[in-house]
Formats: C-alpha cells, sequence, structure tokens
C-alpha cells in the first residue's frame, strides 16, 4: 500500500512500474489480433445454439421426402411355419382313427397402394417441405442474433480498449504536472499543499487506469465467451475501429426491408402457412380412400401318421401309413378398395374447427409482432438520428476542450489559476472524451439493432 511516506519520485516511480506491469503483461502471455469480421466467423462456428438448429435442419430437410408422405405403394413379405398333431376318433366315418402330424409352411406377399385419399400425399409434401423452411428460419434468426450480440460485445471492448488510452492521456498529464511541482520545489516555490495535490490526482488517475484495463479485459472476457473460446483470459488485440459515416436511414425503404426480410417476420409466416396446411390436411379426411389392394401365398403342407379304415359289412379294418407327400397350394388376389368413413363421433369436425382457430391465432399473431416491430423501428432509427446529433456536439465538446486544457496548462504554470481549476478543466477533457466514446458505441449498437430488424445482419 502506497503511504505518504514517499517522496513524489519514488511514487511516480513505483506506480508507473506497476502500471508498466499491468500494461505488458498481456504481451507477455502472448496477445492475439482480432478483426470484427474474423470474431463474427469463429463465433458462427463456435455457437452451440447455431449449432442446435442446424442439426434441427438437417433433421427437417432429411424428412422432407416423398417417402414419408405415403405417396408409394408397401409390400410386405411374410412366412408362418407351423406343426400341427392330430388325433381323431370317429366311429360313424370310414376313417374310424387317424393320429397324424404335419408340417407346413406358407410365405406369403402382400401389396398397398394408396390411389387417392383427398389429396393428403401432395398435402403432406408441401408441410414437409414448409417444416424444412421453418428450420431454416430458425437458424437465420439465431446467426442474427448471433451477429448482433459478438458486434456488440466487440465494440463495447474497443470502446473500454480506448478508455484506457483516455486514462493514459490524462495520466500523461498528471505526471506532468507532478514535475513541474517538482521544479518548483527546488527553487522554493512549491510547498506540502501543492505536492499533496500533484500526489492526489495522480494517484487517482492511476487507480482510474488500473481500474479501467479491469473493465477492458471484463469486456474481452465477455466477447471471447460469445465466440465459444475455450481459454477466456487471453489477451486480445482488437484491430477493427469504432467509427460511422454519419449517414442517416430511410425510414420508408427500412419499413419496406423489415416486412420483406424481418427474419422472425418471415418464420412467423410460415408458422401461419402451416396451420393453413394442418386444416387442409384434416379436411382431406372427409374423402373416399381408394387403395390397389394385393397378395399372394404359396403354402406347403407335409402330413405323417396313420389312419385306420374301417369300411363295415364284417370287412376287416385296416390301418395304413401316411406317405408324407407333400401338398402344394398357390394363391393370389388383386382388387381396388374403396372405403369411406360415413360417421366418426365428430372427431373430424371438433379437429377441423380447431384448426382453423389456430390459423387464426396464427395470424393475430403475426400481425401484432409486425406492428411491434414497426415501431421498435421507428423508435430505433428515430434514437439513431439523435445519437448523431450528439457524437456531432460532442466531437465539438472535445475540440473545445482540449484547446481550454492548453490555455489553462499555460495559464497554471504562470500562476493565475490554481490547481483546483486546472483539475477540473482536465477532467472535463476526460468526460467529454468518455462522453464520445460511449456515444460512439450507443450509435454502432442502434445502428446493428436497425440493421438485424430490417434482415441486413446476414447477406440474403
Amino acid at each position: 500500500m502506497l503511504s505518504l511516506r514517499y517522496s513524489i519520485p519514488q511514487l511516480y516511480t513505483r506506480v508507473s512500474a506497476l502500471i508498466l506491469l499491468m500494461t505488458i503483461g498481456g504481451i507477455m502471455t502472448g496477445q492475439r489480433s482480432l478483426s470484427l469480421s474474423d470474431a463474427i466467423q469463429e463465433g458462427l462456428l463456435n455457437n452451440y445454439q447455431i449449432r442446435l438448429a442446424k442439426a434441427d435442419l438437417a433433421v427437417a430437410e432429411n424428412n422432407n421426402d416423398d417417402a414419408l408422405t405415403g405417396k408409394f405403394p408397401t409390400i410386405s413379405l411374410g412366412v408362418t411355419p407351423a406343426v400341427n398333431y392330430r388325433n381323431n376318433t370317429n366311429p360313424a366315418s370310414i376313417v374310424s382313427q387317424s393320429n397324424t402330424t404335419s408340417y407346413g409352411i406358407g410365405p406369403t406377399a402382400n401389396l398397398n397402394w394408396t390411389l387417392f385419399n383427398g389429396g393428403r400425399v401432395e398435402i403432406a409434401k408441401t408441410q414437409l417441405a414448409t417444416l424444412a423452411d421453418l428450420s431454416a428460419g430458425r437458424v437465420r434468426v439465431e446467426v442474427e442474433n448471433s451477429i448482433a450480440q459478438i458486434i456488440q460485445a466487440y465494440f463495447n471492448a474497443v470502446v473500454q480498449q480506448e478508455q484506457i488510452s483516455v486514462r493514459r492521456r490524462v495520466l500523461e498529464l498528471s505526471r506532468d504536472r507532478i514535475e513541474y511541482q517538482n521544479v518548483r520545489r527546488e527553487f522554493g516555490r512549491a510547498g506540502t499543499f501543492e505536492e499533496l495535490q500533484a500526489r492526489d490526482a495522480y494517484l487517482t488517475d492511476s487507480t482510474q487506469l488500473v481500474l479501467q484495463q479491469l473493465n477492458y479485459e471484463t469486456a474481452t472476457q465477455n466477447l471471447l465467451q460469445l465466440l465459444g473460446a475455450e481459454d477466456v483470459n487471453q489477451a486480445l488485440t482488437l484491430t477493427t475501429e469504432l467509427d460511422y459515416d454519419g449517414e442517416r436511414f430511410n425510414e420508408a425503404l427500412l419499413q419496406t426491408e423489415l416486412d420483406r426480410k424481418n427474419s422472425q417476420l418471415r418464420t412467423l409466416a410460415i408458422n401461419r402457412e402451416l396451420a393453413g396446411i394442418r386444416t387442409r390436411l384434416i379436411q382431406t379426411e372427409y374423402k373416399p380412400l381408394v387403395a390397389l389392394q394385393g397378395g399372394a401365398g404359396y403354402d406347403i403342407n407335409v402330413q405323417t401318421g396313420t389312419q385306420t379304415f374301417d369300411f363295415g359289412n364284417e370287412q376287416p379294418t385296416r390301418e395304413q401309413e401316411l406317405p408324407g407327400i407333400a401338398a402344394r397350394t398357390l394363391s393370389a388376389n388383386l382388387g381396388i378398395g374403396v372405403s369411406y368413413l360415413l360417421y366418426d363421433g365428430k372427431s373430424r369436425r371438433v379437429r377441423e374447427q380447431s384448426a382453423k382457430l389456430e390459423e387464426m391465432t396464427a395470424e393475430l399473431e403475426y400481425d401484432a409482432i409486425n406492428q411491434q416491430l414497426r415501431t421498435q423501428l421507428a423508435s430505433a432509427i428515430a434514437r439513431h438520428d439523435n445519437q448523431i446529433t450528439i457524437v456531432s456536439i460532442t466531437r465539438d465538446l472535445i475540440a473545445n476542450a482540449e484547446r481550454n486544457i492548453e490555455i489553462s496548462d499555460e495559464r497554471f504554470r504562470g500562476g493565475t489559476i490554481n490547481s483546483f481549476d486546472y483539475r477540473t478543466i482536465q477532467l472535463n477533457l476526460v468526460n467529454a472524451e468518455f462522453q464520445l466514446l460511449n456515444a460512439l458505441l450507443n450509435l454502432k449498437n442502434t445502428e446493428t439493432e436497425i440493421l438485424r430488424l430490417t434482415g441486413q445482419v446476414v447477406g440474403d
């Protein structure tokens, strides 16, 4: 802990060493240069929400196949092996007694091909394609959100990095003030009070610089976390500058782009379309079902055992061994089946009404979100215009503060203003530069929000 027993040169040396150590710490651990475009690419590659959305899209695209619509016939094969034992006694029959065991096998083949089911096949295929479009839209939403978050986190870190430079400039001014007091003290023109004031300003600015460096580290950690980096403590050098061109947006054009490109609206439109498809699928149940049906079977049966013949008329009873000859039977059928569901307890009607209500809900949800997004866009555009004005005014304020600090430095050295006034003017410059950086950051965040709302964060 620094104490008042240090002289001003000792104080300057110790604090400078601490700041230098924190400044070069990142270099010693190996700094990594990172541009905004590289950050976006890395974030899109590692973002788990995007990866999950892409996995869902792959499933939906795989399901978008005619094989899942019932378009093609189904053919099934089967085989039925069997062993039967029979012991029969019937005095009234010529075969008065039999004791047989039969072995059989019956392979079968069945065909079922739906020829007409009210257009359900075509509607089902449309539903699968629409579900794939919905999954693709969700991927786009995740990508847009991720890019917007990365842009905001990146430029927040840039601002924190620039604020370090501002703090260093202020610290240089405080150091110059310390050196000036040293010279005055050597000539006996500065007392303890002036030394305390110089020391207090230098310590305050040193503390602010250290805290600002910690703020920058926190900002880069948040950025690296968004990028999915395993090491969020790695030192970064951000190479993309925070700037703006001062161009104002055309609200009418952007409202049109919102209606056409906004990913949330496009997803809601697909949901609305899916609700209509579900209604049409239920309505196909009111139509008859026509199917081609066919089958073929081949049965082989081998019977062994004994049979006892009784012909009556005092003829002797005769027992005969069965020869075990296979009996073969071939059968086949082909036909067209027509079925129509006459009554199902009004189940179809209830489901149809529910589906139509879901259509209305999807339509209302689309209109409500559309109105909400248009309001958000108008508010963002107005905020963007105000922030452009604020940036322009703040730049004039900085120019004025820099000129003021030059004049006050001359007057301070000439003794016409005291240290308190000089410190106030110095802080005015710091506050003005911080205001400009925050105004630029707010402007960039608003610009990113406008581009996201109008679907321009990601190209078509």
